[in-house]
């Protein structure tokens, strides 16, 4: 067994690497990482049913990027739903699948009508379209939304722009 010396104290052995020959730390198998990780990794190429590429195959079928789009999406969604509203996936989804104000169904956000974020109370939350979102925030047209809102039997009186957006005194003025 020949002995190479060591580059780094703290490192592990060096030996050469039964599969390629190169002098590497040892980290099992009598291999270097490269080649021992080698063995497990499929090399696999398939043509990827969704994004229809010639990639290597990950799992189910898929590539790696379309296996997390997939199949890893939903653990997300429900994560950050949990996380940042306090909800359910399921209630998150029932309140976001169409704008109250313009019945848009392609991007739905949450919107806290009374402005507080901890308050999750049914008769709190609506789904608003980022046009709609955004409009309730701005001053200039909070009340065409709040009268949307108010048309559809949603509850606007604790609905105030100064919880949202302050107008400006000064209007030539820019902060």
């Amino acid at each position: 067994m020949e002995k190479y010396p060591k580059i780094n104290p703290n490192s592990m052995k060096l030996k050469k690497c039964v599969t390629c020959g190169k002098v590497d730390e040892h980290h099992g198998k009598g291999m270097c990482r490269k080649c021992y990780k080698k063995q497990w990794v499929s090399s696999k190429v398939i043509i990827c049913p969704e994004c229809k590429r010639e990639k290597t195959h990950h799992g189910k079928g898929l590539c790696a990027s379309c296996y997390t789009r997939v199949h890893g999406y939903e653990h997300i969604k429900r994560y950050n739903a949990r996380k940042y509203h306090d909800l359910s996936l399921e209630l998150y989804r029932q309140i976001t699948q169409f704008c109250v104000s313009c019945s848009f169904s392609k991007i739905v956000e949450l919107h806290h009508l009374d402005g507080d974020k901890k308050n999750n109370s049914s008769n709190n939350l609506v789904g608003l379209c980022p046009n709609c979102h955004k409009m309730i925030h701005s001053f200039d047209y909070f009340e065409e939304i709040k009268a949307n809102l108010k048309q559809k039997g949603f509850p606007v009186d604790k609905i105030h722009p100064s919880s949202y957006v302050k107008p400006r005194k000064d209007k030539s003025r820019v902060d």
